[in-house]
């Protein structure tokens, strides 16, 4: 895979800059790090970004969680190790980054709304939108995940 643009930061770096401020400001927010590298997580696997999956998975390993739980994000409405907080956040970043097919429903606004205050859900379609836009830039631009091992030694 060739990159399109080698250095998206140095191309623009005011408006990359102000990406860089919004997301220090989500993560100073006051949310949790966990529900933040989920939703990071799931966004990523939808929009097929391996640069930011290798990141976020990486970051989320770092903090503490579980490997299961990241195998198991693709299909977290199958699996009963995500709170109620988790599947609240994970069904409204689903419909926000496929807003062309969900239109935001009621139905899964509600499920978000019994979860988080006001203030926590406009933080959280911040950091949804954040990520949305990473992955854009990361998938656009064809930026390269760092090289890592093929497979695991048995």
């Amino acid at each position: 895979m060739t990159p399109r643009i080698a250095n998206p930061a140095k191309a623009a770096p005011d408006v990359y800059q102000a990406m860089v401020r919004l997301e220090q400001a989500v993560a100073a927010s006051g949310l949790e790090h966990s529900l933040l590298e989920l939703l990071k997580i799931r966004v990523s696997q939808i929009n097929g970004c391996a640069y930011c999956l290798h990141m976020h998975t990486a970051d989320a390993r770092k903090a503490g969680e579980s490997e299961v739980r990241l195998h198991l994000l693709a299909a977290w409405r199958e699996s009963s190790l995500f709170s109620p907080r988790e599947r609240a956040v994970l069904t409204w970043a689903e419909s926000l980054t496929r807003i062309e097919q969900s239109q935001a429903p009621d139905a899964d606004y509600a499920v978000f709304k019994a979860e988080f205050s006001e203030a926590e859900q406009v933080k959280l379609v911040f950091a949804i939108g954040a990520i949305n836009v990473w992955n854009r830039l990361a998938v656009g631009f064809r930026s390269a995940h760092p090289a890592g091992p093929t497979r695991v030694a048995a």
